[in-house]
């Protein structure tokens, strides 16, 4: 076995993982054309509020679909870099959806669905690029059984291990002040209520609703 050994100061050169969860209508998906050269797969359809962007995208509808755009990724990976999945959320839908046609007892399809998604996301994660997926907001039960926001996902195991896989995962929140003025941001620390982390250290507790700027500064000497 040959040892190779790395230095940690390299780890960004591989791109940043981010999860970004919100409501309907937060704007996730308008994000897409803030990441540096980005591609996307889409599972929504909902690219309309990035029309006039002309960002290329992929549609997927199966499993098969997405396992050929990997591929096609792996080879023309050097062409892109980023990469946006959305909805991770909705992916798992299509999974779950294939499976419970398979299988006799739904919780069998739960469990191929949990396996299937980690070794997916695991997949794209890797990828050496900016991986960016948007997910849906849900009320998630952690470990302890208390319940937080946080991103959707079909059974609760697949819900509860979906942030570990990521750097940054990042509540996309919207509303306005007491003298109406809207106003949207980018949670990056989590509390008793919303589920958010940052690896990196770098973000402050919200951050402009500009992944480039994020994927700077994260990379950016202390």
């Amino acid at each position: 076995m040959t040892i190779e050994v790395k230095r940690t100061s390299s780890l960004a050169s591989s791109g940043v993982k981010m999860l970004v969860y919100g409501q309907a209508g937060a704007g996730k998906t308008t994000l897409i054309k803030t990441l540096p050269n980005p591609i996307i797969l889409s599972a929504e359809g909902g690219l309309m509020s990035i029309q006039d962007d002309d960002i290329p995208f992929i549609t997927v509808s199966n499993m098969d679909d997405l396992k050929d755009a990997y591929r096609w990724l792996v080879e023309h990976r050097g062409d892109y870099s980023s990469i946006a999945l959305d909805s991770i959320s909705e992916v798992a839908e299509i999974v779950l959806s294939a499976e419970k046609k398979k299988a006799k007892d739904p919780r069998q399809a739960y469990g191929a669905l949990q396996e299937q998604m980690m070794d997916l996301i695991r997949a794209f994660r890797d990828l050496p690029m900016h991986v960016f997926m948007t997910a849906k907001l849900d009320k998630i039960q952690d470990e302890t059984q208390k319940i937080h926001w946080g991103p959707s996902m079909p059974g609760n195991k697949t819900a509860q291990q979906l942030p570990y896989f990521f750097d940054e995962v990042l509540a996309m929140r919207f509303g306005s002040d007491d003298e109406g003025n809207e106003w949207r941001g980018l949670m990056c620390k989590g509390d008793s209520a919303w589920i958010a982390k940052d690896r990196s250290n770098k973000l402050s507790d919200w951050e402009e609703p500009h992944l480039g700027k994020i994927i700077e500064k994260i990379g950016s000497k202390k």
